[in-house]
C-alpha cells in the first residue's frame, strides 16, 4: 500500500454506529452511511503499535497484491484485492467515509491509539513464566 491510508475501525465501533442509526430514526433511511474511526498509512499504524505495546519497531514487508494474494492462506485474496483497493483508489474509498460521522453516531468511538490500550494484552500474548529447574 505504500504511503497509502487505511480506513480501520473496532468491530465493537461498527455495532454501536449502526445501533446509533437505528436510534437515529428516519434520518438515514434509503441513505448509505459510510464510517471509519481512522485512517492510518501501515507506517503509521506500526509505529503506533510500537508505542502502545511497548516493544521495538514494527517493521512490514511491503508485499505488492499479486504476492499476497498468492500466499495461500484463507482470505489472502480478499486481503490482496483490498489492499490493492486502497493502494489504488484511496482518495476515493476514504471520501466515502467519515470519522465524524461515525463519532456522531457512536460518541465512544475507538481511534487506533485507544484500541490498542483497550486490547493491548489480545494483541500480544502473555508471557509464559519460565520452567522450574530440574533437580
Amino acid at each position: 500500500m505504500g504511503d497509502k491510508k487505511m480506513a480501520g475501525m473496532a468491530a465493537e465501533d461498527i455495532g454501536k454506529c449502526a445501533y446509533g442509526i437505528f436510534k437515529a430514526g428516519q434520518q438515514y433511511i434509503g441513505k448509505t452511511v459510510g464510517i471509519l474511526g481512522e485512517a492510518l498509512t501501515i507506517k503509521e499504524m506500526g509505529e503506533k503499535l510500537s508505542k502502545g505495546l511497548g516493544i521495538g519497531s514494527v517493521h512490514y514487508h511491503a508485499a505488492e497484491a499479486d504476492e499476497y494474494r498468492g500466499y495461500g492462506f484463507p482470505g489472502a485474496d480478499e486481503m490482496g484485492n483490498m489492499f490493492q483497493v486502497y493502494r489504488d483508489f484511496e482518495p476515493q474509498v476514504l471520501a466515502k467515509r467519515s470519522a465524524e460521522t461515525a463519532r456522531q453516531l457512536n460518541p465512544s468511538l475507538q481511534n487506533f491509539d485507544t484500541f490498542v490500550a483497550k486490547n493491548k494484552d489480545k494483541i500480544l500474548p502473555a508471557t509464559q513464566p519460565a520452567p522450574a529447574p530440574a533437580s
